[in-house]
């Protein structure tokens, strides 16, 4: 798999490696070509994160991350040639924060909004409790599959 990052923007080998795990178990386990898939990465501030959220959503509020889809679903990529998934957003600051909040580390925290992200890609949403409850089992796993727990 392919993770772009905004021009200019970097971050550790062995976040990068965490990353390129989780969505390795994560595809393996939705059928997905891990071949052939390519993501954009963006990392923002806080007033970016909120100044997106509200064009795109009609949210004025910071968040944590942002998903912006390709496809519908799964069943609608095409089964050959290269696989842009979409765009991910992740607000740095909303990481650092919620880590502490939540007693884990930076890193722990930015590979679960990775994960949480790449569902949306892949066309899961947690609107409606039931899609929520289904999303999260889908998180948990794939941050156990790479050892990245609570």
């Amino acid at each position: 798999m392919l993770i772009y990052l905004e021009e200019g923007q970097e971050l550790e080998a062995s976040l990068m490696e965490k990353l390129n795990q989780a969505a390795s178990a994560l595809f393996e386990a939705e059928g997905v070509d891990m071949e052939r898939a390519e993501i954009s990465l963006t990392l923002v501030s806080l007033e970016e994160i909120r100044e997106l959220n509200r064009d795109y959503r009609d949210v004025d509020r910071e968040t944590d991350v942002l998903s912006f889809p390709q496809y519908e679903g799964v069943e609608e990529m095409p089964e050959e040639g290269e696989l842009c998934l979409g765009d991910v957003v992740i607000c740095l600051d909303k990481v650092k924060s919620q880590a502490e909040e939540f007693g884990h580390s930076f890193e722990r925290e930015f590979v679960y909004l990775f994960v949480h992200s790449l569902l949306h890609l892949l066309g899961y949403d947690h609107m409606e409790d039931d899609e929520k409850t289904v999303m999260r089992a889908k998180e948990e796993a794939t941050m156990k599959e790479i050892n990245l727990l609570r």
